[in-house]
């Protein structure tokens, strides 16, 4: 079943919050809702949040009572700012939704050829999404060499897409390709993607894995028991800079210093050709709560009076990368000038 769909005239997503306790689908019918379900992690990963952000707009043209097309327009974008505004750092949310507002304004026709045409787009981006996740997997896959041990970061399956997923769905495909690979999950404090969400999928496509703590992943490095590095992306800069859940830099860090290889694994719409560098990459700061929250045997791991700080991603130098995986093939260093090429 797919992460982000259409049904019944609602969205509907999986509530990865709960999971792997307990499996829920919610359903929402209101951009604000879907916003809302954004920001706080109901879904998450650069492309579902996209995915979700474009069928939020559709619901945002449900919800307008407006009669003329210029003012359905007129609410489509303030709807389409609410969306954007509920995560800065993945690009894909604001892509998707720009997409949708330009067909939208690109219509010569009444308020509900709009609103038509606005789901139409919504569903289609929706399916692009598996079809592009099924090529970029098959692109990363032939780096992926039997008998691999494959160090992960975060969640990037099909949790973190519409389905399939990114750097996981890469390793789904080497597994179903045969070969026998084995993943070291870490855990990806402070909210545990990697422990909760990505050892709960490699579970369901039967693939061997064992649970780390996000510090043990230099020793298997620096000890030769990991062949491989795979991660996601929620936003690419132009020169290949890569953001991605908190904790992929020190990782790419060990990796490189090791001289293991580390790849980004990416659709085309994460790519920000926009920005030189990933200087410039908006760094989200979550409620701090998600480090001080976190107990230990039931217990707080932190004094009661504790302060915390809570960026949500770091950015990874290009030159850590060993390859960027796209649906479009894997883009080597120079990646200032061989990114473009590969988007389209």
């Amino acid at each position: 079943m797919r992460t982000v769909f259409w049904e019944n005239n609602e969205l509907k997503m999986i509530d990865q919050r709960i999971l792997p306790a307990r499996f829920e689908v919610v359903s929402y019918r209101g951009h604000k809702e879907v916003a809302r379900a954004i920001t706080d992690m109901v879904v998450r990963g650069a492309p579902a949040i996209g995915a979700a952000a474009a069928f939020g707009l559709a619901l945002a043209g449900y919800e307008s009572a407006a009669t003329s097309t210029e003012g359905l327009i007129a609410d489509l974008q303030a709807s389409a700012a609410t969306l954007k505004a509920s995560r800065p750092t993945a690009v894909n949310l604001a892509w998707a939704v720009d997409r949708l507002m330009g067909v939208a304004c690109s219509v010569d026709g009444s308020p509900d050829e709009v609103r038509g045409v606005i789901l139409d787009e919504a569903q289609k981006l929706a399916d692009e999404d598996v079809e592009i996740n099924k090529r970029m997997a098959e692109h990363g896959a032939a780096l992926i060499n039997d008998g691999d041990t494959i160090i992960h970061h975060c969640n990037t399956g099909a949790l973190a897409t519409v389905d399939w997923g990114t750097a996981l769905g890469v390793i789904r495909t080497a597994h179903e390709q045969g070969k026998k690979i084995h993943v070291l999950v870490d855990e990806t404090r402070p909210r545990l993607q990697g422990a909760r969400l990505t050892a709960w999928e490699l579970e369901q496509y039967g693939i061997p894995y064992e649970i780390i703590s996000d510090n043990m992943s230099g020793y298997f490095l620096k000890a030769g028991k990991a062949q491989k590095v795979f991660f996601g992306a929620d936003r690419v800069a132009a020169n290949g800079d890569v953001a991605n859940k908190i904790g992929t830099y020190m990782l790419s860090l060990a990796a490189h210093d090791n001289g293991i290889p580390a790849y980004a694994v990416v659709p085309t719409s994460t790519i920000d050709l926009s920005l030189a560098h990933g200087g410039l990459i908006p760094i989200e700061e979550r409620d701090t709560d998600e480090v001080l929250g976190i107990q230990f045997h039931g217990e707080p791991i932190a004094p009661k009076n504790a302060k915390a700080r809570n960026p949500a991603f770091d950015v990874t130098p290009n030159r850590l990368l060993s390859g960027i995986v796209t649906e479009n093939g894997v883009v080597y260093p120079p990646f200032e000038i061989n990114l473009r090429s590969v988007v389209k």
